[in-house]
């Protein structure tokens, strides 16, 4: 029986099991641990997960999704095909993918074993919705998510397990595609202990891409939200290389042609600092909250951890370093660490000998509190803190509150998640009526007692003072009320969309991959685009898998090449006059299916 452990992220997912030798990061069927967050319904109604969906945001807008983790918890559904999604359930078709790549790894490796149970890790200023969420996900997957775990205190635990020889405070950095969690964690012997949490579930680096689109559209005169769908994503795409090419070069050209505009802009990383300056004021808060709330100044951080994909920008290190005042740690590569710490608490949670030992404690993101009125007896409800965010967890904690009429019969307790006064400002998880016998006014008492464990759920227990009548209700979070045959009616839907078998993904990553290669070229370029599509796909619908290798690796570099050419920084792919296609893409073509320019068929359609 194993035990998995889900990095579930908003731009790339990964999955982790506990061996012997530690943490193991899972391939998928491209030989990769990383698996885009991305979901697709091809023409043929099929399901795409991961690289091959992520090159169709372009191609097939209408049929993709993406980012759908920022929305967790909320009523935002997503039409792929005339299909509607909640974001659990395209959440689940990931973790369905990723729990079929352990399958195949587990079966190569450790034959005879069985998952069951997924540790996944969540951002750690995600709120009760979208954590109950998160579970659901979960559900919807056929896989048992018990225990959810922050994604910070993911990646100190793995830090701590790289060096157990030293005791240390650290503040850990995790800036990821979608959202900013900050945490102060303090390693001791064979404890990490979160002492303070902070975050922003809305900031992240594609953020940094929309500011980057949103620029050149200024410079350019184009309206963004004027631009068709498949337009925006192309743009968002052309932004999000030239921000990944500022981590290595100084400066970047965005050269973007669509049939609905086209332009060009120089990108340097001080003009990155420019346009996204309102980011980098985001950023700083959460560290600034989580410092104030552990009371701890940054002389008493004696590391500091950086965690996520975002946080490989030049621009991102230098801020963080200028802030801090000293140089950053990456123990791990920052995009899989939490990854590689949701394994180890798997291996935590299967009792394994080696790290049976180790103690993790976590925190309330948030304060729990219930509605009162104020002084003067009216006015919008005040929120009344039992919880205190940053409370260790389990945690129970108990108030008592009066009757405010007379003759009052029962009494009302809202249970809210938030740092706002006024509950209006705050998220509502749910209510209690407690009945109390009338009386005078301030006569009638309860204690309310909230009880919140590392797991994200919530008990509420009210005693009335005087009879001593206890009611009790426990709360999961918004929509958990989901009834058993609601959820597997829905398990057996979303099973019922085709998954491609695991060996086939980097054919259909690469046919994704040359459609939005056509959709953003033009000419000569995309003609030969054309053509070396129609070739492979032929190969791929052929089915022969030993043909399906062979030619993929000379068609990925063709590709390749035609990829430098189109963001502006390669060669012309082929001199096209003088050598013609042939006798540049012969090493991949198979000459059954392709008849090249001077047999007739120019078309590049497939020999029947």
């Amino acid at each position: 029986m194993a035990i998995i452990g889900i990095d579930l992220g908003t731009s790339n997912s990964l999955v982790s099991i506990w061996t012997d030798s530690g943490a193991t990061l899972v391939p998928n069927g491209l030989g990769e641990v990383l698996t885009p967050s991305v979901i697709s319904l091809d023409e043929e109604g099929a399901l795409l997960v991961g690289r091959a969906a992520r090159e169709r945001l372009v191609t097939a807008p209408e049929r993709t999704a993406s980012e759908f983790k920022r929305f967790m918890g909320t009523d935002k559904k997503y039409t792929l095909a005339n299909k509607a999604f909640t974001p659990e359930e395209l959440s689940s078709l990931i973790l369905r993918k990723l729990k079929d790549d352990a399958d195949i790894w587990l079966a190569q490796n450790r034959p005879g074993e069985t998952i069951t149970e997924a540790i996944v890790s969540v951002p750690a200023y995600f709120n009760d919705n979208q954590r109950a969420a998160t579970k659901r996900a979960g559900l919807l997957t056929n896989l048992k998510v018990d225990r959810l775990l922050n994604e910070p205190s993911a990646a100190a635990l793995a830090c701590r397990l790289f060096d157990q020889q030293t005791d240390y405070t650290a503040l850990v950095f995790d800036f990821g595609g979608g959202t900013l969690d900050v945490s102060i964690v303090d390693c001791f012997d064979n404890m990490v202990s979160v002492l303070a949490v902070s975050g922003d579930n809305r900031l992240g680096g594609m953020d940094f891409d929309r500011h980057i689109a949103q620029e050149f559209c200024k410079n350019n005169h184009i309206f963004f939200e004027q631009l068709s769908p498949q337009a925006q994503a192309s743009l968002l795409f052309h932004a999000e290389d030239a921000k990944k090419r500022l981590t290595e070069t100084d400066a970047a050209t965005i050269s973007f042609g669509h049939r609905e505009a086209s332009g060009i802009m120089e990108l340097s990383n001080q003009r990155l600092v420019d346009i996204c300056a309102p980011l980098f004021t985001r950023m700083s808060l959460p560290v600034r909250r989580a410092l104030a709330d552990s009371k701890k100044s940054l002389t008493n951080i004696e590391r500091i951890i950086m965690v996520g994909g975002s946080c490989k920008m030049p621009v991102v290190r230098e801020y963080l370093r200028q802030l801090f005042g000293r140089e950053l740690e990456n123990p791990f590569a920052p995009d899989t660490v939490v990854g590689l710490g949701a394994g180890v608490y798997a291996g935590v949670r299967e009792r394994r000998e080696e790290i049976r030992d180790i103690v993790m404690t976590d925190l309330c993101p948030f304060t729990l509190g219930t509605g009162v009125i104020g002084t003067n007896g009216s006015g919008p409800l005040r929120m009344s803190p039992i919880i205190e965010r940053n409370s260790i967890l389990p945690c129970s904690q108990v108030e008592r509150y009066h009757t405010v009429l007379d003759q009052q019969e029962k009494i009302s307790i809202d249970v809210y998640q938030g740092e706002e006064r006024y509950c209006r400002d705050n998220l509502i998880l749910g209510k209690l009526s407690v009945p109390v016998p009338p009386g005078p006014k301030d006569q009638e008492k309860v204690d309310v007692r909230f009880t919140y464990d590392i797991n994200g759920i919530l008990e509420v227990e009210v005693t009335v003072a005087s009879t001593g009548q206890v009611h009790r209700k426990v709360f999961l979070g918004k929509g958990s009320n989901l009834t058993e045959e609601e959820a597997r009616s829905r398990l057996e839907e979303l099973a019922a969309l085709k998954i491609h078998p695991h060996n086939i993904d980097g054919a259909k990553a690469l046919l994704a991959h040359a459609e939005r290669l056509y959709a953003q070229s033009m000419g000569e370029t995309r003609s030969m685009v054309a053509r070396a599509l129609d070739n492979f796909h032929a190969i791929v619908q052929r089915g022969a898998p030993t043909d399906i290798a062979r030619k993929s690796e000379g068609f990925k570099e063709f590709l390749d090449s035609v990829e430098k050419y189109i963001l502006g920084f390669g060669l012309f792919p082929f001199d096209y006059e003088q050598d013609g296609i042939e006798t540049e893409v012969d090493s991949w073509q198979d000459p059954d299916l392709y008849r090249g320019p001077s047999g007739g068929n120019n078309s590049g359609t497939p020999v029947q």
